[in-house]
C-alpha cells in the first residue's frame, strides 16, 4: 500500500462498522491501493448465446467468418499455436511474463490478507499461461491495474497480458487483441437488501445514484439506457472528475454503496457475486441483462502471443478450468457447467 494511505483506511474502516468487519477493511485497502498502477510481488457457451447460460463444457472450437464492418462474433479469436514469434521470444528472453490483474476483486484477483499473496480465478489462469511459456507458474510479475487503465497498460508496454475480467466487445477488439472467451457473465444490479424499491435493471433505477467503473461495459450500458438513473460524474474523464459515481476500480463502487454515497451498483454478475459474498447486507437484484464473455487481452499485433494463450486455453478447458471454478467461484456463482465454447476466425 502506498505511504500515506493508512489514515484514510482507518477513517474509512470506521465508517464501515456494521458492514462486515474484515471484508469492509479489505474494501478500504482496495480503494486506496487500486488508484494507481502498482508493481506487485513476483508471486512465485457459445458466443452467439443470448440466454445467459453457459456452455455445456470445453467443446470443440468452431471456425466462423468474422465481418469487421458489422462486428459479428467479436469473441472469435486467432487459432491456437505453440509457435514462438517475437512476442513469445521477448518474454522468454526476459524470463518473466508480466500480467495486469486486479488485486481487490474477491474470488477473481485479490490479495489474501493472511498469506499476502494474490489469489483467484484470473490469477490461476495467468499462472497457467506463465507455466506454458516459461515452464514455471511463478515466473510471472503481477501488476495491479485499475479498470480504466487496462488498455493503456497494454499500449504502453507495462504488461504483456491483461487477465482481469475483461469483456470482449466490438469497441475493444479495435483496441486490443483478445484470446478466445474463458468465462461468460452478464451485467446485473447490486444493491442493499433493504432497498426493496430497487428491483433490477428497470424503471426502479429512476433518480437513483448508480456507481460503475470507468471504461466498463456497465457504464456503456447505462449510457445506452439509464432508466433515468444518475450515473455520470461532473467532469467525467477529466481532472475534475469526482470519482463518485464513476470510479477507477469496480470494487470502489462497493465502498461507495457501503458509505451510502450511491444507491446501487451495475457490474458483471460474476464480480457482484464475490462482493455479495464479502458483504451479507447487499444482494443481486433482478436478472442479468446482457451476455458477456471475458477474454485475455494482449496488445494489438502480438498475434503469436494471442495464439499461444489460445493453445493454453485449449488444455485449460479440459480440467484446470473446472477445478479453478470449483475452488473460487462455485460457492458464490453456482450452476455453471463449463467454460464457453471457443470460436476461431
Amino acid at each position: 500500500m502506498p505511504s500515506g494511505t493508512y489514515p484514510l483506511v482507518r477513517r474509512t474502516a470506521q465508517r464501515f462498522r456494521g458492514w462486515g468487519g474484515v471484508a469492509a477493511m479489505a474494501v478500504a485497502c482496495g480503494l486506496t491501493a487500486s488508484l494507481t498502477l502498482l508493481p506487485l510481488t513476483h508471486d512465485g457457451g457459445d458466443a452467439a448465446a443470448t440466454s445467459g447460460t453457459h456452455g455445456a463444457g470445453p467443446g470443440v472450437g468452431t471456425g466462423i467468418q468474422v465481418k469487421a464492418d458489422t462486428c459479428e462474433n467479436p469473441a472469435a479469436s486467432l487459432r491456437p499455436s505453440t509457435a514462438d514469434g517475437p512476442s513469445i521470444q521477448a518474454i522468454k528472453a526476459r524470463g518473466k511474463l508480466i500480467v495486469g490483474v486486479d488485486q481487490s476483486s474477491y474470488r477473481w484477483g485479490y490479495r489474501n490478507p493472511e498469506k499476502g499473496t494474490l489469489e483467484g480465478f484470473d490469477i490461476d489462469l495467468a499462472r497457467a499461461i506463465a507455466r506454458d511459456i516459461l515452464g514455471d507458474e511463478n515466473a510471472v510479475i503481477f501488476r495491479a491495474i485499475p479498470t480504466n487503465q487496462r488498455i493503456a497498460a497494454l499500449d504502453g508496454g507495462k504488461v504483456d497480458l491483461v487477465v482481469r475480467t475483461m469483456t470482449i466487445n466490438c469497441k475493444r477488439i479495435q483496441q486490443v487483441a483478445f484470446s478466445t472467451a474463458y468465462f461468460q457473465a452478464g451485467q446485473q444490479v447490486l444493491a442493499p437488501k433493504l432497498a426493496e424499491d430497487i428491483t433490477g435493471y428497470d424503471s426502479s433505477l429512476e433518480g437513483k445514484r448508480i456507481c460503475t467503473a470507468e471504461g466498463s461495459t456497465a457504464y456503456e450500458a447505462l449510457e445506452e439506457k439509464s432508466f433515468g438513473a444518475l450515473f455520470k460524474d461532473e467532469g467525467d474523464g477529466t481532472k475534475d472528475d469526482k470519482d463518485l459515481l464513476t470510479v477507477p476500480n469496480q470494487l470502489d463502487c462497493l465502498a461507495r454503496l457501503q458509505l451510502g454515497e450511491v444507491d446501487a451498483v451495475v457490474t458483471d454478475n460474476a464480480l457482484a457475486a464475490g462482493q455479495a459474498a464479502q458483504d451479507p447486507a447487499v444482494e443481486l437484484k433482478g436478472r442479468p441483462f446482457t451476455t458477456e464473455f471475458y477474454g485475455v487481452a494482449a496488445k494489438l499485433g502480438n498475434d503469436d502471443l494471442v495464439r499461444r494463450v489460445n493453445q493454453v486455453l485449449v488444455n485449460y478447458r479440459q480440467g484446470p478450468w473446472q477445478q479453478a471454478y470449483k475452488d473460487w467461484l462455485e460457492k458464490d456463482l453456482p450452476g455453471i457447467t463449463g467454460p464457453p465454447t471457443p470460436l476461431y476466425k
